[in-house]
This record gives structure tokens, sequence and C-alpha cells, in this order.
């Protein structure tokens, strides 16, 4: 796997600037001979070419060989006068000898805010990933190398993963600062520039388009879908939310009077109590369980507790019974929590008898915390367990497959900076403005509203318990979307469910059925 260099590609690229040097410098970095930070000023103060490595690989996927083109390479955003903004890396894997006009091109994002792409990059969606235990056990010590992945989407799209600025090798550039693109607006705003300037600059303006977000890379992916429909004219053919995250009202259990949250999180605290033997007795089947506790999360618990301190004595009784039963917890402990039973709460309580807690990405995890008297969870077993894994096998996958040499730190986790300058507020400083929950639903119903054949898949798992599967309902069936663009799928697993294999066969069987269906050709 050679990197291979189109000269006069990159002599064409490099001659925007004014001197033969740099022309020299675009052809030595692309050969990566040129281990300068690229995005800093060069001595003469002018920003150097984007960075790019380039490889050619062979692959099986879902059956298909293939041929195909590694491309990790950076994109320049600018500014209205042409000059740099930003540097946005990306991994594109591109299809050989193919019709890009019928060849679907997916772009895909993981979330944070302030994720790099590694999670959904390492999971086997692409041509590689790292294998951890199905059975959510500890992935053991290093080496975590990674291995080739045959269940990749590959035989239907072409793939480009997306690293912001601030993550992985993603930069502001020149006298720009990180902090310009740190917030829901301008985040969005510059993934949406980096979709048009890929799309111009790899003329794939007759591809069928596709984005792929995880977590909060949902709530992105409604808010860029509108900018591109809306603002830029470009539409898309389909929508994939893996762990939907769109009204963070559904999806936050950490504010005591928030009584939507206490209701969405039931049915994935019911699916976790099953899971782990605490549902007494035990139902025969999952799924009609979990319809169960749906249906007492809304008919029964969200009157209850919205009459109060009016609820009459005889129907509290009732609800902390069924409570305690759908959650595995003590009636003792749902009297004492007031009917209010928060996901970390829960985490630390579930197992407290062993002195174990629960995953909050994945709950069939199991950690072991040193306080056991703590009224929550302090520490995220499923994070815990596989984070190492999935940053490693990366690294091992960029330097020794993609032939990335380069100096500059890959930041996952990102710029420490990100998180303290991250911005929610949509509105201009100095602007009246009323904090409220995030929520791009309503960006969302605008954008499928752009386009009527635009259609969504909304693909979650049933033991998350940071983006609940019944959130996701909540969510996308209001807010005036229509039903038929919607479809919902579930999985064995929790807010990364490709870390169980079955899992992972389904959401990438399903989500090569949805890109087939939503890609028109002749």
């Amino acid at each position: 796997m050679q990197p291979k260099c189109d000269a006069a590609k990159v002599i064409k690229m490099a001659m925007n600037v004014t001197s033969i040097q740099r022309v020299v410098g675009a052809f030595l970095l692309t050969m990566g001979l040129n281990t300068q930070a690229v995005g800093a000023k060069s001595n003469t103060g002018v920003i150097q070419a984007p960075q790019q490595f380039v490889s050619e690989h062979k692959g099986q996927f879902n059956g298909q060989k293939m041929n195909y083109d590694a491309i990790a390479s950076e994109t320049y955003l600018r500014d209205i006068d042409g000059e740099p903004t930003a540097s946005i890396f990306s991994f594109a894997y591109i299809k050989q000898r193919t019709d890009t006009a019928k060849r679907p091109v997916t772009f895909v994002w993981n979330g944070g805010p302030g994720s790099a792409s590694v999670w959904l990059h390492m999971s086997g969606l692409g041509p590689s990933f790292v294998e951890v235990p199905s059975d959510a056990s500890h992935p053991g010590l290093p080496p975590y190398t990674p291995t080739t992945s045959t269940s990749s989407i590959m035989d239907v799209s072409d793939l480009v993963f997306i690293d912001p600025v601030g993550t992985g090798f993603s930069r502001a550039v020149g006298e720009h600062e990180g902090k310009e693109f740190w917030g829901l607006k301008e985040d969005a705003q510059s993934m949406a520039a980096f979709i048009r300037t890929w799309m111009t600059e790899n003329n794939r303006w007759g591809s069928p388009i596709f984005i792929l977000g995880e977590s909060y890379g949902t709530t992105r992916a409604a808010y860029v879908a509108n900018i591109l429909q809306k603002e830029m004219n470009i539409n898309l053919n389909g929508l994939i939310f893996v762990s939907q995250a769109l009204d963070y009202q559904g999806s936050s259990p950490y504010i005591p009077d928030n009584l939507i949250s206490y209701i969405t999180y039931v049915p994935t605290m019911a699916a976790t109590a099953l899971y782990h033997g605490k549902v007494t007795p035990t139902p025969p089947e999952q799924a009609a369980f979990l319809q169960q506790a749906r249906d007492f999360a809304t008919n029964e618990l969200l009157p209850g507790l919205f009459a109060g301190n009016q609820l009459a004595p005889a129907k509290r009784r009732h609800l902390v019974e069924r409570l305690a039963y759908f959650t595995g917890l003590s009636e003792a402990y749902v009297e004492q929590a007031n009917l209010r039973i928060s996901a970390r709460r829960f985490a630390k309580q579930l197992l407290r008898d062993s002195g174990e807690t629960v995953g909050l990405l994945d709950a069939r995890y199991i950690g072991d915390e040193r306080d056991d008297t703590a009224d929550s969870t302090k520490r995220d077993a499923a994070s815990a367990a596989i984070s190492a894994a999935f940053n490693s096998a990366l690294q091992v996958y960029m330097r020794n497959q993609l032939n990335i040499d380069w100096t500059r730190p890959y930041l996952s986790p990102s710029d420490p900076n990100l998180r303290r300058h991250w911005r929610y507020r949509t509105k201009k400083d100095g602007s009246a403005w009323e904090p409220a929950y995030v929520n791009t639903a309503g960006e969302l119903s605008e954008a499928l509203r752009i386009n009527p054949g635009l259609k969504v898949l909304v693909a979650s798992g049933y033991y998350d318990l940071v983006t609940p599967f019944f959130d996701a309902e909540y969510t996308l069936n209001r807010h005036a979307i229509r039903s038929e663009q919607l479809s919902y799928t579930y999985y064995q697993g929790g807010h990364m469910m490709y870390v169980n294999s079955e899992a992972k066969n389904q959401l990438f069987g399903d989500i090569r059925q949805f890109i087939n269906k939503q890609t028109v050709t002749e």
C-alpha cells in the first residue's frame, strides 16, 4: 500500500500561492516528506498547502470485492476573500473506477461536542475496526490492533469521516482561533461549509449525499441538513442518526425539576434491569416488556408526576410498586426518590448490593468504584472499558495502513479548551435570549419540509443511558415531523451499539438498506 501522488494536481493546487518554493513544498507535502504542522504560518508568514496522504487498497465488503483510495487530508475552509480560516481533516474512502453520479457518498462524524470521528471510524463502518468483546467484558491489556472489516458499508457508499475543529488533526489556521468554531451554530456552519467544499474539490456534486452522525453528531446533522438545503441549495438523500440527541430535555436526567427525563429514561432502565436479572417476575419477552414500560411511563407515571402533591396516596403507592418493578430497584428507594429516578443514580443503585455500577454509554458494562456509598456513579464503566482500545487502534491504523507520518498531535480527547469555550447560544451577544434546552428538532422539521423526499433512519441501543431510545421516539414523533419520513431501528447494545458484533451487523445492514432505498438510480 504505497502512497500515490498526482503531481500535476498538486502543482495546480499550489499555483494559488505566489512562489515557486510553495509549489515544491506542496509536492513534498503530498509525498509525506514535509512534517511541518500545516495550518501554522511558515517563516515567510504564508499558510502552507493542505496536507494529504493518499494510498491504494483492496478490500471485500459485504461480499463485494473492490479497489479503493484512502485519502487522509486537510480541507481548508475559507472566508469570502478566499483566505483560510480552518483546516478540517477527513478520512475519505473512495471506490476506484466508478460512476460518481450513481455512487453515494456518506459524510460521517461523531459527537461530543468535542469528539473526533474515532468511534465510527474504528467501528467497522469503514475498512477497518477494533474488536472488543461483544459481551461487554473488558477488552484486556494492549496491544489493540485494527482488523479488516468485511461488514463495512463501502459496498454501497463512499465514506468521509470528519473531525471538527479542535479534534483529531483539525485546527483553526492563521490568525483565527478554535473558539470561533466552538458553538452549536458555528460548528454546524463549519461542517456544512466543509461538505460543500469537499464536494466541489472532489467533483461530487452529482452524487447521492448522506449524513451519518452519532450522539451530538445527530444534533449537528439536523442543523447541517437545514443549512445545506436552506442556505446552500444542496439537497440530501438521507440522514442516519445513531443514538439520537436532538432535544436535550429528554436526555438531561441531571436537572431535578426536568420531569420529561424521568419519563424518557424508564424504558432504558427497564431494559437494563432485565439484562442484569433484576426484574421479578421475569417477563417472557423483551419487546413486550419494554412496550409495557413505555405505556407505564407515558400513561401512568407522567400524570402522577404532573399531579405533584395532589397525587392520591393509593395512586402514589401503585406508581411506586410499578416503577420499582420496571427499574429493578426497591420500593423503599423509589419512594425515597419521590418517583424521580435519574440515570446516574440508577447506574449506581441497580447493583449496589454487589458494590458494582452499570455503564452509562452502555449499561451492559459493569464497573467497580471506590466509594460504594455515593448516591450516583462518578465514572462511566463503558467508556472506561473501550476508549483506550478505540484510540490506540486508530493510531496504529493511521501510521501503518494510511501512511500518515505527521508530527501534529491527533486530538482525541479534543483540545482542552473546547468544552470550556463551547457556546450553545445561537443569538448574538447583547441580544435578548432566555436559556433553553438544546434542540435542533425544529431545524430537522424544516429540512424535511424543504426536501419532502428526505428520510431519516433512527438507530438506538436498548442499553443507552445517555441518549435513551424512548427519547428518540418522544422527540421525533412531535415537532410536526411526518411519520413516513422516519424509520426506527433498535439494537442489543448501548450508545455505540456496534461494539456488539451481532448488533453491528444488524446496524450496518439497516444502513445499507436505507442508502439503497434512498439512492435514485435509473
